[in-house]
């Protein structure tokens, strides 16, 4: 409930402190005291549009705050988490309003932005009078006030899980239906390229192999060519050992002419021989050693091409092949699957649809008990608020086609003032006066369910009066059993079932402290004060009377009292 309230340069509002209690709280006072000044203070904390006007005359800023005592199982304890402010038993809301109409808004002395002040305000206090902006009454909350006069709001909260469901199976199966007809306009492609893959059978690493494999015979070839060249010199066609060969045998046929001569020159040739016979042998060792097939570095150089021209075709390197090889493999065996995993997704869609659209009729139907319910228990209200020709509407408009995650149904709340009249929204058809009482039979009647704890009343007796006044009354002492409600009243009827009467009142305030002040000479401020029994009566026998309290007014304010009590 509201504990207090704070207000510091508002318009006529110097200062203000406030101490609330639970129950049933009037305020009263003649016409311009300021009771609009209050609410306007209240629905500025709460969220409402700032104005750099509701800064008292001469200041820089004004500042307006609201303490709420919470219940443990209060939505605020939700909303507070989810916005990551501070969570305690006590919600203080402070909203400062600059001069120049700049505002700022903190709960809990955490700074928060106006639609989160909003958020947290709406589910603490719901502001009712006779103007539309503070009526508070959104059709687009109907629905949920119906659910919840109904015992349907479990009902309500279960259906949207199912169309969270369907709309995940939808989506399930829309995306395998996406990627399906994605992966058929390649799957020409997906096919020749596992088969050119799979012909070309590349492995991890083996381009690395190979290049060096390369390498190294690359190097081979030039050895190889060097021995070659040195063995034609030794033994190829250039090579001397024939001639020596020959030049040997002819020393030799002389060697018997001059022995001692030729002798030492046929040795040294022979030693020539068997070292260049030598050297033949080890060229062609060396040559055999040298490890080197022309054939082979042939087959190499075009493996590495193959495997390169594959890997740039594909725009991976030579060593991605086999994934890229799996990754085709992978898609066109789940080519071959997709359809039957589509058809299981889409019978999975259709039989979350199915469960949505049963549990949405089924509860369009018990909206429909509920509204009728609720049509019958708010008649009730209105014959002693002087609405005895006015009828309340429950509007419930099903439409399959624009279902969500609420269902079906669209609420709203309609009435028809007069019989024969043609019905029509609420906020539309009813005037001020009739609006406000609508209003209040309403509450009466979702006062446990769907309210807020807090409810402010502006002036809804209005126009009215006796017997009707006294309707206002005991509805709001009722209402003021479940919930904590705050009425600004002109009528004695309704001031007279209050369990708090605060009294508000216009001072001129004087420059100088106890300092006479004349008429028109001195700003003026809002006070407010709790009134006692005796002022109680009195101020009761004012608003009976008039200017001048009569002891026939006393009389009537006691009687009024009495039958309050």
């Amino acid at each position: 409930m509201l504990a207090s309230l704070s207000i510091r340069d508002i318009v006529l509002i110097e200062k203000l402190d406030l101490t609330l209690s639970e129950g049933l709280t009037v305020l009263t006072g003649e016409t311009g005291a300021g009771k609009s000044i209050l609410l306007d203070s209240v629905s500025l904390a709460l969220g409402g549009r700032g104005d750099g006007t509701l800064v008292r005359h001469g200041q820089p800023n004004g500042q307006v705050t609201l303490a709420f005592d919470l219940t443990p199982d209060h939505p605020a304890h939700a909303i507070l988490t989810a916005a990551d402010l501070p969570d305690e038993d006590q919600l203080i809301i402070r909203r400062t309003q600059m001069a120049d109409g700049r505002t700022r808004a903190a709960v809990n002395d955490a700074p928060v932005s106006v639609q989160t002040l909003r958020q947290i305000g709406a589910s603490l206090v719901e502001l009712h009078g006779q103007h539309a902006d503070r009526a508070l009454v959104d059709p687009a909350t109907h629905r949920a006030l119906l659910d919840a006069y109904g015992g349907l709001s479990a009902e309500a909260a279960a259906l949207s899980g199912l169309w969270r469901a369907w709309r995940e199976a939808r989506e399930a199966a829309r995306d395998e239906r996406a990627r399906l007809e994605a992966a058929e306009k390649e799957a020409d492609y997906i096919r020749h390229a596992v088969e050119e893959l799979t012909e070309l059978g590349a492995e991890a690493g083996e381009e690395t192999a190979l290049s060096e494999r390369r390498s190294n015979m690359m190097r081979s070839e030039k050895i190889a060519a060097d021995l070659s060249e040195a063995l034609d010199a030794v033994a190829g066609g250039s090579s001397p050992i024939p001639s020596l060969s020959a030049a040997v045998r002819r020393l030799e046929r002389r060697a018997g002419e001059s022995q001692d001569v030729i002798r030492p020159a046929v040795e040294a040739i022979d030693q020539a021989l068997d070292a260049l016979e030598q050297a033949r042998g080890h060229l062609e060792t060396a040559l055999a050693d040298a490890d080197f097939e022309p054939r082979e570095l042939e087959r190499i150089e075009e493996r590495l091409f193959a495997l390169r021209a594959a890997a740039r075709k594909f725009s991976v390197t030579p060593d991605a092949l086999p994934e890229v090889t799996r990754r085709f493999s992978s898609q066109l065996e789940d080519l071959d699957q997709s359809e039957a995993r589509l058809a299981r997704l889409d019978a999975a869609a259709i039989e979350a649809e199915r469960s949505y659209r049963s549990g949405a009729e089924h509860l369009s139907q018990a909206r429909a008990a509920a509204a009728r319910a609720l049509d019958e228990a708010v008649g009730a209200e209105l014959p002693p608020l002087k609405l005895e020709r006015a009828e309340f509407l429950t509007k419930v408009t099903s439409d399959p086609g624009n279902a969500g995650p609420e269902g079906q149904d669209a609420v709203e709340f309609w009435v028809r003032t007069n019989p024969g009249s043609r019905p029509g929204p609420m906020m539309k058809v009813a005037s001020g006066g009739e609006l406000a009482r609508f209003l209040l039979a309403l509450k009466v009647v979702l006062a446990d369910r769907g309210s807020a704890p807090t409810l402010i009343f502006d002036e809804i007796d209005t126009g009215v009066g006796g017997a009707v006044a006294d309707a206002i009354g005991q509805r709001l002492a009722r209402l003021s059993q479940k919930v904590q409600v705050l009425c600004v009243t002109h009528a004695p009827q309704v001031a007279a079932r209050a369990h708090n009467h605060l009294l508000i009142a216009k001072d001129a305030v004087p420059a100088v402290p106890d300092a006479p002040v004349a008429p028109g000479e001195a700003p003026v401020t809002t006070r407010v004060a709790a009134l006692t029994p005796k002022l109680r009566r009195e101020e009761i026998a004012r608003m009976l009377a008039g200017a001048t309290v009569t002891n026939e007014a006393r009389a009537a304010a006691d009687r009024l009292l009495k039958a309050a009590r």
